[in-house]
């Protein structure tokens, strides 16, 4: 190896390095030789590039390649971050006021989660499970979660074009959004028949626990019996405000299970004055279901205080944190995970509904079904249940 090569591994590879011992890797290479082995690999690719690629290598750029396939080799939610990321995230300084109300992942090209209720992307028909192939024109094939919400948050009244996949990818949509404030409203209430309420969950927040106790409270007034919540296309909110919001409807044993590395797990358990809620319950959740309201079903379903009528839930149930790099950018990592009261993952793995119900497919600019087959099935279900 040359000494103009050996220099430039050693670019390469000290950010690696870094990385591994921040992750706390290093110090179990030194148990397990096979993690020096891919990394002595590592070394023995970038030679044989350097020493044979046709054209003089951008070790910049392929630094670049190489550290966003680290990050997509771990979970849709970790990503590479470059150095203005890391700037904007470090100062926590939004894009702009507006946004188009769509909650990313990553599968391949960026994926819609869900579009949030009133939204512009709900008004325009955009659906979980759609993929957004470019914004403005920009590619997201290599683009994180974290970089396309920026670029589709703004100022309200500003304009954002997205190219859109459903189903046949040979048939992209553009579909061009004005960016609006977000409206506000976390959740919503009314009597879905004689007997059973119905609550429709947009987001987790703090104020969870009291807006469930109020809406309950109001419906029991009007007659409800038993109830519907509506977890479809939830996917905002923190994690543990998921929990919080459990212990409503749970009197006793585990909510959930935060697991961090080493296998180490903090037990989250209901508390005396837990519970208040004991009328039967039907969660409806489907592929836009995530973060909070995965471990808030998760919590409710585990203990037998719930059932899930719909589709499975999405798998996005971890929390991550920014690694920085002597580079100035950084690692997004996940570095914790919820697990279900039984310690079944959540994260990558989704929750199977008790009942499930086939959605139709929905061609791009078409309307819904009238009727609702998941919420019918849910009451039909919901019948046949009696208090805990």
């Amino acid at each position: 190896m040359t000494s103009r090569t050996r220099a430039l591994v050693l670019t390469i590879s000290i950010p690696v390095i870094v990385f591994a011992i921040l992750g706390g890797y290093l110090g179990q290479a030194m148990a397990k030789d096979d993690t020096y082995q891919h990394l002595r690999v590592f070394e023995d690719v970038i030679s044989l590039v350097l020493n044979n690629y046709v054209e003089p290598v951008d070790v910049k750029q392929a630094m670049k390649g190489a550290m966003k396939g680290l990050a997509d080799g771990l979970d849709p939610e970790s990503a590479f971050l470059t150095p203005d990321l890391v700037k904007a995230m470090e100062s926590n300084t939004s894009a702009g006021a507006a946004d188009v109300g769509i909650d990313l992942t990553r599968q391949y090209y960026l994926r819609v989660v869900s579009a949030r209720d009133g939204s512009p992307a709900a008004k325009a028909g955009i659906r979980s499970g759609d993929f957004i192939r470019a914004i403005d024109n920009r590619p997201t094939r290599d683009m994180s979660a974290f970089e396309g919400s920026r670029l589709l948050q703004g100022a309200p009244g500003t304009k954002v074009s997205l190219l859109l996949i459903r189903g046949n990818a040979a048939d992209p949509h553009v579909v061009d959004l004005v960016r609006e404030r977000p409206a506000g409203v976390e959740m919503t209430s009314k009597m879905a028949d004689a007997s059973t309420g119905y609550v429709r969950v947009v987001d987790f927040t703090k104020e969870s626990p009291a807006r469930f106790k109020q809406a309950f409270d109001a419906l029991a007034k009007s007659g409800a019996t038993k109830y519907v919540i509506d977890l479809r296309g939830t996917a905002r909110g923190d994690l543990d405000d998921g929990l919080a919001a459990s212990h409503l409807f749970v009197k006793s044993g585990t909510l959930g299970v935060r697991l961090t590395k080493g296998d180490l797990k903090d037990v989250v358990t209901a508390q005396a004055a837990d519970g208040a809620v004991a009328a039967p319950i039907v969660l409806l959740v489907d592929q836009g279901t995530a973060g909070a309201a995965e471990v808030f079903a998760a919590a409710l379903d585990g203990n037998k205080r719930a059932d899930l009528v719909g589709e499975h839930t999405l798998g996005r149930a971890a929390r991550q944190k920014l690694i920085k790099l002597p580079d100035a950018s950084g690692f997004w990592l996940t570095y914790l995970r919820y697990l279900t009261p039984s310690s079944d993952p959540i994260h990558e793995k989704g929750l199977e509904p008790d009942v499930n119900v086939e959605q139709p497919e929905i061609e791009f600019g078409s309307e819904p079904p009238a009727i609702d087959a998941t919420l019918q099935k849910a009451l039909e279900y919901l019948s046949t249940k009696k208090a805990a």
